[in-house]
């Protein structure tokens, strides 16, 4: 078994880099946010491999196996979810989205945090999108900010609740990839949901930033087309 790149070291240079101000306690606090942020990594990494065995073939008997659980543990925390046929790049999203609400002390994940997410994403047609678009990531970043709740007063361990309209944008992003006549859900798809979620902080922000739906969804079109071609000549 190969190491992983990442050690303890370079976890803790890095956000002693990052927070060189701050006193021991904040980094605690911080590194509690961090670990929770690598867990859920490390939970869809698991979900990944899971989803390849079981298209190959794999009972979920022998996933239970694999993991060291039983048969039934295996299929409650590892049967398909709302994101099965998320991308990668959107399943990083939405663990980006989470991070966004506990660093904020929220107590519920909201479309502002899935726009944080996929901001945090640059290797996603979303943020080529909105790049695109708006010609700054600070400018939305700067907006979404704005739409921010209040800060609450202590960060949420585990798992962070999605809000209606979250659940709502989600669902649209299933809706826009078949829509679109897509197998896959992206970045892309999930900022279609958002758009298409009227009444959500993500969609105002959106439409402030001179986003539409219906031009959101040509581009994106145009944009899958020419990422197609440029594939096939290679």
């Amino acid at each position: 078994m190969s190491p992983l790149d990442i050690s303890l070291a370079d976890l803790i240079a890095r956000l002693d880099e990052e927070l060189p101000e701050a006193n021991e306690l904040a980094r605690i606090s911080e590194a509690r946010l961090r670990a929770q942020t690598l867990s859920d990594l490390g939970d869809q990494l698991i979900d990944h491999y899971v989803s390849k065995a079981k298209q190959t073939g794999a009972s979920w008997t022998e996933v239970g196996d694999a993991i060291g659980v039983s048969k039934q543990a295996a299929q409650q925390r590892h049967a398909p979810g709302p994101f099965e046929r998320y991308t990668n790049l959107n399943r990083h999203s939405i663990v980006l989205a989470q991070e966004a609400a506990r660093t904020h002390k929220h107590d519920s994940i909201g479309t502002e945090h899935l726009l944080l997410g996929l901001l945090g994403e640059p290797r996603g047609l979303a943020y080529e999108v909105l790049i695109a678009k708006t010609g700054s990531e600070q400018r939305i970043r700067d907006a979404i900010e704005e739409a921010m709740p209040p800060a609450g007063q202590k960060a949420l361990r585990g798992h962070i609740a999605f809000r209606p309209e979250s659940k709502e944008a989600i669902d649209q992003a299933r809706r826009s990839a078949a829509d679109l006549g897509h197998d896959w859900v992206g970045t892309e798809h999930a900022l279609l949901g958002l758009i298409r979620t009227e009444e959500s902080p993500a969609a105002q922000i959106l439409h402030n930033l001179g986003c539409t739906p219906d031009e959101l969804r040509e581009t994106i079109k145009t944009k899958i087309t020419k990422r197609s071609a440029a594939r096939n000549e290679q």
